[in-house]
């Protein structure tokens, strides 16, 4: 076994859950759960730690708020009050009223219906990225973190190693190349390998604690 692979493999053993699992979403290509990755991918592109945003994708389910008729049909404070209870403060006004106009053009553009935004797409990659960011506070990180995520479910994208996952490759002393980051991680989820290089690139203490366990 070369070191890369010794060092992926102690990468995936030690950090390889995606974001959407920590989250408590069990991901299928159903509306509700993309929906709800929709939501998680708007709340960790803000400069807000990803903990926070992780316990407040939990806190909008709790408060009901795990589709889009909800989101749309809840009032306002109701979003706000859901954000507060997940520690989202900072951003918590802006956000509420994001999620609100992304929920009202979901359901109005394609039925609330993330597989449609998708068939809209045809299968290109970069139409989805673009699509995607037609939402309110989704930017182009926001669309990176809602494909790494999705394509378990959207093999179309797949190996989706963005700039943010190849900056954990480059951290870990490994290939800046998708395709052969991919043969190095071999039949695991390219979600799981994408969420653990992004824990990489985002925290130092993560990559040279791989890097010491791959010897």
């Amino acid at each position: 076994m070369s070191r890369q692979e010794r060092v992926v493999r102690e990468l995936l053993g030690a950090h390889g859950r995606t974001y959407a699992d920590e989250a408590g979403i069990r991901l299928k290509d159903t509306p509700q759960p993309l929906y709800r990755l929709l939501v998680l991918s708007h709340l960790l592109s803000a400069r807000i730690r990803g903990s926070i945003a992780l316990a407040t994708a939990r806190a909008l389910h709790e408060a009901g708020l795990r589709d889009p008729r909800r989101m749309a049909g809840a009032t306002w404070q109701e979003r706000v009050d859901a954000l507060g209870q997940g520690g989202y403060r900072r951003y918590d006004e802006r956000t509420a009223t994001q999620l609100g106009q992304a929920a009202e053009l979901l359901n109005e553009r394609w039925g609330g219906d993330l597989r449609r935004l998708r068939r809209e797409a045809d299968g290109e990659v970069p139409e989805l990225r673009h699509l995607l960011q037609a939402f309110p506070g989704m930017g182009p990180a926001g669309a990176d973190i809602f494909l790494r995520e999705a394509q378990r479910v959207w093999p179309e994208a797949a190996p989706y190693l963005d700039a943010k996952a190849l900056q954990g490759a480059e951290r870990l002393k490994l290939p800046a190349d998708p395709g052969r980051l991919a043969e190095l991680a071999g039949s695991t989820d390219p979600a799981v390998l994408a969420a653990a290089l992004v824990r990489a690139a985002v925290d130092k203490d993560v990559a040279q604690d791989v890097l010491r366990r791959a010897g």
